[in-house]
């Protein structure tokens, strides 16, 4: 077996690795779970969160400033607010969400630089990292979110320059991917709520980060038809909701896990070619408004009607599948 050496470890960008897992482990362990379980899930109290995080997304565009100052001044934001956390009041929340959502495009934007491996690399890492640490106490998180921050301020000044994204990557549409965001948000804030199936507090953290990690290395390498990928991400949700449904858990933590890791590559190879202002309105739909109403799903335990929004989707999809088609077979 070949020796790993600083001349095979040369082909792998560190600092783009840590600045995307670290970043992302904070959206997933403070942003997304800490502050939500912390608040009690009271809607009203968590708002400010996700309008700052609007703002963000389109504020990122429109100041005029360089892409490395914007990332160092929303950082900056991100790591003072988190010297308060957990104890934010609303404008505390609103700033955060101010600078999360801004970071989000700019983030995605920074991925063009990152090759196949340091992707998948860093996705793994931050999967790894939220399902170790979910069960870690939301209210002694402070450490964690200034300690993540840090390392992705460290390590922005290091970014490469050069970008390395394919231009063969498949493009899905917007309704598509918000369908995915809605379907996994409304599912992982149900499940964590739930006291008879809660995957991660069950004993399977192993199988979850197992299988987000397969799902990735799946995602990656192989290559399958843009209508068969779609369909294949919609059954697997199916599938989730199913042994959700039937209380299987540890089915659940094998299926669940692996369509996350699968759609997410999907969703980031999809939207990589966009400019950033594009980027910026895809991350309002993608990244608020889907997991939004997700978690309105969650908090009025309306679960058993996801089934009906997937027959409702599935009906679109194939249908616009089979416009596309007819149009093709008429040229």
């Amino acid at each position: 077996m070949e020796k790993l050496n600083f001349k095979t470890l040369s082909f792998i960008n560190i600092a783009i690795i840590l600045f995307i897992a670290s970043e992302l482990s904070y959206y997933l362990l403070i942003a997304q779970t800490g502050i939500v379980e912390y608040m009690n899930s009271n809607i009203y109290a968590i708002a400010p969160l996700p309008i700052g995080g609007v703002i963000g997304s389109l504020l990122t565009y429109y100041l005029t400033i360089s892409r490395k100052n914007k990332i160092f001044i929303f950082l900056v934001i991100q790591l003072t607010i988190s010297l308060f956390y957990p104890n934010l009041s609303s404008i505390m929340l609103f700033i955060l969400g101010i600078g999360v959502g801004a970071l989000a495009p700019l983030l995605i934007n920074e991925l063009k630089k990152a090759s196949l491996l340091e992707l998948g690399i860093a996705l793994a890492i931050s999967y790894t990292l939220g399902t170790t640490l979910f069960n870690y106490e939301v209210e002694l998180r402070g450490n964690i979110a200034i300690v993540l921050t840090l390392i992705t301020i460290i390590s922005s000044f290091f970014l490469p320059k050069k970008n390395k994204v394919d231009e063969n990557y498949q493009e899905f549409s917007l309704f598509v991917m918000v369908l995915w965001i809605f379907l996994d948000s409304a599912l992982f804030e149900t499940l964590s709520r739930d006291i008879t199936i809660s995957i991660w507090r069950d004993g399977y953290s192993f199988e979850i980060a197992i299988f987000h990690i397969i799902g990735i290395i799946v995602a990656l390498t192989y290559k399958i038809e843009k209508k068969h990928k779609e369909l294949f991400i919609i059954i697997l949700f199916a599938l989730s909701y199913l042994f959700y449904f039937l209380e299987e858990a540890l089915i659940l933590s094998i299926v669940y896990p692996f369509v996350i890791s699968y759609y997410n590559v999907t969703i980031l190879q999809s939207i990589m070619k966009k400019d950033l202002k594009t980027l910026s309105i895809y991350m309002i739909f993608i990244g608020w408004v889907a997991s939004g109403a997700g978690l309105f799903i969650a908090l009025e335990s309306l679960i058993l009607f996801v089934p009906i929004i997937f027959l409702i989707s599935l009906l679109v999809v194939i249908n616009s599948q089979q416009t596309q088609h007819k149009e093709l077979n008429y040229v």
